[in-house]
């Protein structure tokens, strides 16, 4: 696979986000099925992995840590605090909560190493930003854990360019994540050029749209009761029939061009600029090689251009987060 850097680190232009084998959209995988994609990840030349504390509440992390700890040197880790299950009853109920502390961090760390079966993460990211913490206190705990060898580097996710350079004059931040596509375009208000300008690498979640893009997601109705994209205003049944009708072109743009239109979606990330790193997140290893597959899609400026125009945030309809979660990010938006 062609390499791009991530930080100090060389990896697969493409990576792997681990939230989708045990969180917000289907049943969880199990150890079994778990263990044919993240292997088959490997063998597909996948060197970078993604997880976080929040995602199963540790089980992706537990997930990640028995099947892929054996072949550790072989690729990047990543992964996120600042946002994890808390039993805030005394019930084992585990329920979500954003925590920037300096104590939960290192706290979240220690638990983050022993689920990871590793001594040290690559590259460990702020999950979300505390807001009644500050950036500098939570980034400052995270270049403790850098000193005391815990963490190779310091991420920050869902952040907006103020923070980010906030929080370079702590300690250098290697790369930020949020989400980016074709009909999610906020990163493109400043944080990408930001990125840039102080180099740190650009890691984009959510690169086909949470499923949109790939042309298969046809009718709403039919997701999951407990699945992610049930609060989201994009995939109310009302939003999603005109975001839907923007489709069609798109999916002939990528019938022309004889490649799929997840592979679209990829491929237009990757040549929106050489820092940028997309990790779609997959249950099927058939749309993981699908995925992997893109990692050397050329469009020239024209064809970049006239994607541009297809879908973008002027023609697509509703919000990314419901009320709540828009209140608990802290990235540039537009109005």
């Amino acid at each position: 696979m062609q390499q791009r850097q991530l930080g100090p680190f060389k990896v697969g232009a493409i990576g792997l986000g681990c939230m989708n084998i045990c969180h917000a959209y289907a049943n969880a995988l199990s150890e079994h099925q778990a263990e044919r994609l993240l292997l088959g990840a490997l063998d597909l030349g996948v060197t970078h992995f993604d997880t976080a504390a929040l995602y199963g509440f540790g089980a992706s992390e537990r997930m990640v840590g028995n099947i892929l700890s054996k072949y550790r040197s072989q690729f990047t880790l990543a992964s996120k605090c600042g946002m994890q299950g808390v039993d805030k009853k005394g019930d084992g109920v585990l329920v979500r909560v954003i925590d920037g502390k300096a104590q939960t961090i290192k706290k979240t760390c220690e638990d983050a190493l022993k689920r990871l079966k590793t001594d040290v993460i690559d590259l460990y990211y702020l999950h979300r930003w505390d807001k009644e913490v500050p950036i500098e206190d939570s980034v400052g705990a995270l270049s403790d854990l850098v000193r005391e060898g815990k963490i190779q580097t310091i991420g920050l996710s869902e952040v907006s360019s103020l923070t980010l350079r906030k929080a370079c004059a702590v300690h250098p931040v290697a790369a930020v994540q949020t989400e980016y596509s074709l009909w999610t375009r906020n990163p493109e208000i400043e944080l990408l050029s930001v990125c840039k300008e102080l180099g740190v690498s650009f890691v984009a979640f959510s690169p086909v749209a949470r499923g949109f893009l790939t042309g298969a997601l046809n009718d709403v109705s039919n997701l999951g009761e407990k699945d992610i994209r049930r609060s989201m205003p994009r995939f109310s049944t009302e939003n999603y029939k005109k975001n839907i009708e923007l489709l069609s072109e798109y999916k002939n743009f990528a019938t022309s061009r004889g490649i799929t239109p997840a592979q679209v979606a990829l491929g237009w990330l990757l040549n929106k600029g050489e820092n940028i790193l997309p990790i779609p997140g997959t249950q099927s290893l058939e749309h993981l090689r699908e995925n992997c597959a893109a990692h050397s899609v050329q469009f020239t400026a024209q064809e970049m251009a006239e994607l541009d125009i297809l879908i973008n945030h002027q023609n697509v309809s509703g919000h990314r987060y419901n009320e709540q979660s828009r209140s608990e990010v802290d990235t540039e938006d537009f109005v």
